[in-house]
């Protein structure tokens, strides 16, 4: 009901449109603290979102099935080797992934290794989307969870859709710099 209420602006939701008509596999990669709105504007497309088997998952689990999502389940601290095949095999398929690469305990706005190896691995695109809203409540958790108010005006922005140049699952994961520049770079561009 709360979503509902939400009015959305798009900023370069060409990238997204020009992945999907090309058919290249990508990873949605969003901070933590912005899932909220930006599961609620991509419900019902068919991505796949990297959800944590911790217990605090099993809401986000709930509500992004709700919505339309399937479901990977595994982080960093649990399940996370299995996790890394099914977001491969998944990204191979053709299939668009969503991942959080500070959760699901962060630090927040830290780029885990996870997403880079994947990407790598699959030879697919990484695009980051950020979200931001003129009012919303703020968690007191560590990654300031954002929960937009009625009638907010909420700004989804992407990125351009980037690959890891690198060759190696290992050197992928020292990518993370330049991935959390271009996460935040799409934050601003959102406005938050």
């Amino acid at each position: 009901m709360l979503a509902r209420t939400w009015r959305i602006r798009v900023v370069n939701g060409d990238y997204v449109r020009d992945l999907r008509r090309t058919g290249h596999a990508f990873i949605f990669a969003l901070w933590h603290g912005q899932l909220l709105p930006l599961l609620w504007h991509h419900r019902e497309e068919g991505v796949l979102v990297l959800i944590s088997e911790h217990r605090d998952g099993e809401l986000v689990a709930r509500t992004a099935q709700s919505l339309g999502y399937g479901l990977i389940r595994g982080s960093s601290t649990r399940g996370a080797e299995r996790a890394l095949i099914s977001l491969v095999r998944e990204l191979q398929a053709g299939h668009e992934v969503a991942i959080t690469p500070d959760g699901p305990r962060g630090p927040a706005a830290t780029f885990a290794s996870g997403a880079l190896v994947a990407a790598q691995r699959s030879d697919s695109f990484i695009l980051p989307v950020a979200a931001s809203a003129d009012r919303a409540w703020r968690l007191r958790s560590w990654d300031r969870f954002m929960i937009p108010k009625p009638f907010a005006r909420v700004t989804v922005a992407y990125g351009a859709p980037t690959k890891v140049l690198a060759t190696t699952p290992r050197a992928a994961a020292e990518e993370g710099p330049r991935f959390e520049r271009l996460l935040n770079a799409a934050a601003e561009i959102a406005g938050g």
